[in-house]
């Protein structure tokens, strides 16, 4: 396991490892979780292409040119 450090307002942390401690974890566990949850979450650009995956049996028809897309009826 790695080590890092960050730099966070002295008063923040007092509140931060109060909560850990009421939750009986510890400041460094939480982070740990907090990071794992960051990096697990679904980006725009994953949620994107995952529609565009689903979507890819999809077709228009045909090609439309700018006029037909803009077109108001």
């Amino acid at each position: 396991m790695k080590n890092i450090t960050l730099s966070a307002d002295e008063g923040l942390l007092q509140q931060a490892r109060r909560r850990a401690g009421a939750e009986h974890r510890t400041l460094n566990d939480m982070f740990r979780q907090w990071l794992d949850q960051y990096v697990s979450q679904s980006t725009a650009s994953d949620t994107y292409d995952t529609v565009m995956k689903r979507l890819d049996h999809v077709s228009a028809g045909q090609k439309f040119s700018r006029e037909q897309m803009h077109e108001r009826r």
